[in-house]
């Protein structure tokens, strides 16, 4: 089993930039994909970027491209969303998932493990 947990979250004016970080642990050796999803209260989900573990290979929606960039620390099992230009269609919140399936890095349906979420607010 594997969990996650994010932190980074918070406010910040329009044009500032986020550092959001997912700490994974438990079965880490069995994850092969991690992503930032944003989250509406409905827990309605839409994947922000992801990350292949092993191939690190990143993947992004088209709308944060440029913008945004996820990385990953192996040795400590965290996974980090670098978020700039952010503007206030960017606030939300932003959950960190995990997936220990051999194929697929984009889709909610694709994860298995979930944080609860950390919050963005950005302020123009």
């Amino acid at each position: 089993r594997v969990t996650v947990v994010e932190s980074g979250g918070g406010s910040v004016q329009a044009g500032g930039s986020l550092r959001l970080s997912c700490a994974a642990s438990g079965d880490t050796s069995a994850i092969t994909c991690m992503a930032w999803f944003r989250q509406d209260p409905w827990k309605h989900h839409e994947r922000v970027a992801s990350i292949a573990v092993y191939k690190n290979e990143t993947y992004y929606d088209d709308r944060v491209k440029g913008r945004v960039t996820i990385s990953q620390d192996r040795a400590k099992n965290m996974v980090f969303l670098q978020m700039d230009s952010l503007t206030p269609d960017d606030a939300d919140t932003y959950a960190c998932a995990a997936s220990t399936r051999t194929a697929g890095c984009r889709w909610r349906s694709e994860f298995d493990y979930w944080g609860q979420g950390t919050q963005v607010v950005v302020s123009s």
